[in-house]
């Protein structure tokens, strides 16, 4: 009987660590993630109802958010700079959804404006009366070498991506912890979690991010019905590196790689949303080689290191060519 039992419990084993493999190999987010999206909870029946603030709303993965949530019954605040991009946002989201004119907030606002944040927040709540969720969406990245780059595009990365972040956490916060319930997603990056070139300011606003909010978490324990989730995509289509900084504060990129061998935006939201749904913590979204490159990073930096350094030589000659960097890892650079 002991050896049928051990036997059970061997070829169990087995099938689990061949199942991670296999999602490692072949998956685009980390295990936990993809076993809640295919058995967990269904994101419209977890968040109908709930009141949503999204930063960033008005292109990319906060646009996406905004309709993905619109279809699942959220009532939604739309925030960003662009009050025009919002409100046509916020009439694609009822057009696709059965929501009202009132379920959607448009609500513009500006990160790096740190004093507005406490009045923000109250208009939302003079509007639907709670907030249960705030995703940290809105941010910029970079393209630039640090040697070349102004510090003044260092210190603008840190003022938008963590201590704007900061900011508005701050104020939403005491709303949930005197509620006793709420969560907190805060969207990172790849280069929250290792480091790549042409982003190092981004990279440093990203790593501050995973560790202000690692910490957070630990913080809230008192507190088990609010969640602090933290999203790591990769790669994904959207308008971010169009609006990236460059080596001075007023130098737009050029020569921006083709999105399509990105991760669909519609893809890394579908996976945030069943993650969301079922209280993870912490999200890896990436196709490969990024999702392996976390692990490798985690696990055998040593050899993760070895095959950074190979791509990123790679990827600081095509920038120094007048060539998009981003390609180093899609496809071969074109020169025409």
């Amino acid at each position: 009987m002991e050896c049928c039992v051990s036997t059970a419990v061997c070829y169990l084993v087995s099938c689990y660590l061949l199942l991670r493999l296999l999602c490692l190999i072949f998956g685009d987010a980390d295990f936990p993630l993809l076993w809640a999206r295919v058995f967990g909870s269904r994101p419209e029946s977890v968040l109908r109802g709930q009141v949503v603030w999204i930063t960033g709303a008005s292109s990319g993965i906060g646009e996406e958010l905004a309709y993905q949530l619109a279809k699942c019954g959220s009532r939604l605040v739309l925030s960003a700079r662009r009050q025009s991009e919002l409100t046509r946002v916020k009439q694609a989201c009822l057009e696709r959804s059965d929501l009202q004119d009132e379920d959607v907030l448009v609500l513009p606002l500006d990160l790096l404006d740190r004093p507005s944040h406490e009045n923000k927040t109250s208009t939302v709540l003079q509007h639907f009366g709670r907030i249960d969720m705030l995703i940290n969406n809105g941010g910029r990245t970079q393209r630039s070498l640090f040697l070349e780059t102004n510090l003044d595009v260092m210190e603008a990365l840190m003022e938008l991506n963590f201590l704007g972040t900061l900011s508005l956490t701050k104020q939403v916060l005491p709303h949930m912890t005197r509620r006793g319930t709420g969560t907190l997603v805060t969207v990172s990056s790849v280069v929250g979690l290792m480091g790549v070139p042409l982003s190092s300011g981004y990279s440093a606003s990203k790593h501050a991010l995973q560790g202000f909010f690692d910490s957070l978490r630990l913080e809230l324990l008192s507190y088990p019905n609010i969640l602090v989730s933290t999203v790591s995509p990769g790669p994904v289509q959207s308008q971010i590196v169009q609006n990236a900084f460059r080596e001075q504060m007023d130098k737009s990129p050029s020569n921006v790689a083709s999105q399509e061998h990105k991760m669909a935006t519609s893809r890394c939201v579908s996976l945030m949303l069943a993650g969301i749904a079922n209280g993870l913590k912490d999200m890896w979204i990436a196709q490969q080689p990024f999702l392996a490159m976390y692990y490798i990073s985690c696990y055998a930096p040593s050899l993760a290191a070895v095959i950074m350094n190979r791509l990123s030589r790679q990827r600081i000659e095509n920038f120094k060519a007048g060539l998009d960097a981003d390609s180093t890892y899609f496809s071969k650079p074109k020169t025409s």
